[in-house]
């Protein structure tokens, strides 16, 4: 077997590997700060957490069969470890750029939420004064 196939087989096993662990982490925990964000309702912190789950997938997958091929030729085993830890090594970056995206998305959200709590009174008004003339 060639060893630039034996490269690419070993490389689409671990970024998919890698590509379904994170998406699997971020969900379970993204969970949790999900329904914080979205004031405990759970139903939609479920259809928002499964949406960026699907949009994780598409867009790292994607990458992945994008970045598979390569212009050289592997001749050897040291070339084999070269081209996957380059390989590796970008999707692994752009899983951590994915996922910070996310983070300062949601966080944005919050805050903004949070903003909004702020601004209303925590009791409405119950009369009202005239001012007073002064001189």
């Amino acid at each position: 077997m060639d060893r630039t196939v034996v490269a690419y087989v070993i490389y689409l096993l671990v970024s998919v590997g890698l590509t379904i662990w994170v998406a699997r982490t971020l969900s379970r925990n993204g969970r949790i700060f999900l329904a914080g964000v979205l004031h405990g309702n759970e139903k939609l912190a479920d259809a928002v957490n499964h949406l960026l789950v699907v949009g994780f997938y598409l867009v790292n997958l994607g990458f992945v069969a994008l970045y598979l091929s390569g212009d050289e030729t592997i001749t050897d085993t040291r070339g084999v470890f070269e081209a996957l830890s380059t390989k590796l090594g970008v999707v692994l970056l752009v899983l951590g750029v994915m996922h910070l995206a996310n983070v300062y998305v949601l966080n944005r959200i919050r805050r903004r939420g949070a903003m909004e709590r702020e601004q209303v009174p925590p009791v409405p008004p119950q009369g009202w004064v005239a001012p007073s003339a002064q001189a």
